[in-house]
């Protein structure tokens, strides 16, 4: 199969928010991104669809060789085969792909994050670093909008936790800083048996709080200049923003039900974002 069609199918069996903020780019961006995209969402099912961390461990490590073989080899698979020239046309880093498997990788023996700064980095590297690469790719003539780039992969990532809770807890993760649940005296049994107290809607409040608080400082970080190029990042801000503020509409009930938002609506939220900015 041609590498760029396996890209793009891939990307579009996912129905993620990312997918439909693609359709604006110009074709060489449009591919570049969705080869980032493909990659992304190849590691990611390594973990979730492993039931044996060994293996799983085994794979990722190929994976790793597959990065490497992008810059001085050949490789063998039709995604990474499409990012040969996507590196190369733009300047995208080795070491921030290794970054996104190390990341992955975290899923495989961290089920539990102490505290928001040990989260932290599980965002930045299943996040904001894809954040990064994107930004490249769409092109920037200011270094602030690696700050911004850098926020919005936080912010997306802490939305995807906010409304993934009851899923996670399903597969026995919590990715709710612990000390947190502490504070709001909410206990890992109250995750893992889906019981909603009003300590947990306080929690919850807390985290959309800080969610909302990324949205704004990404936001404010992006450079006039360089919005239209970035617009892409925009478009996905607007979808996830209203996917935050839907869980919030809908009395934040993450434990027991996972909020979507539909294809039309994405879409509409897409295109009235591509308009505006």
């Amino acid at each position: 199969m041609d590498p760029n069609q396996y890209c793009q199918d891939k990307a579009a069996s996912s129905g993620s928010s990312f997918y439909y903020s693609f359709r604006f780019l110009p074709l060489d961006k449009r591919r570049a991104i969705t080869a980032l995209y493909a990659f992304c969402r190849e590691v990611d099912d390594v973990v979730d669809e492993c039931s044996d961390a060994s293996v799983a461990r085994t794979t990722l490590n190929w994976w790793r060789s597959e990065v490497s073989a992008i810059y001085d080899g050949k490789p063998q698979h039709p995604v990474t085969l499409a990012l040969v020239p996507v590196v190369q046309q733009f300047h995208l880093v080795q070491e921030h792909l290794m970054e996104i498997i190390d990341g992955m990788e975290m899923d495989l023996e961290q089920h539990r994050y102490a505290d928001f700064k040990s989260l932290q980095l599980y965002c930045y590297r299943v996040a904001s670093v894809v954040g990064l690469l994107a930004a490249e790719i769409f092109g920037y003539t200011d270094r602030r909008t690696q700050k911004y780039a850098h926020d919005l992969g936080i912010a997306f990532q802490l939305t995807n936790i906010i409304r993934d809770v009851g899923e996670d807890a399903r597969r026995q993760r919590i990715y709710l800083p612990l000390d947190e649940l502490q504070q709001f005296g909410v206990s890992e049994a109250d995750i893992l048996n889906a019981h909603e107290t009003e300590n947990f809607r306080k929690l919850m409040a807390f985290q959309i709080e800080r969610a909302q608080r990324y949205y704004r400082q990404a936001l404010e970080h992006l450079p006039a200049a360089d919005r239209k190029t970035q617009r892409t990042g925009l478009i996905m801000a607007s979808i996830y923003q209203a996917t935050l503020e839907e869980v919030v509409a809908s009395g934040c009930h993450v434990l027991k039900e996972r909020v979507s938002l539909t294809s039309r609506y994405k879409l509409w939220l897409a295109f009235k974002s591509w308009l505006k900015n």
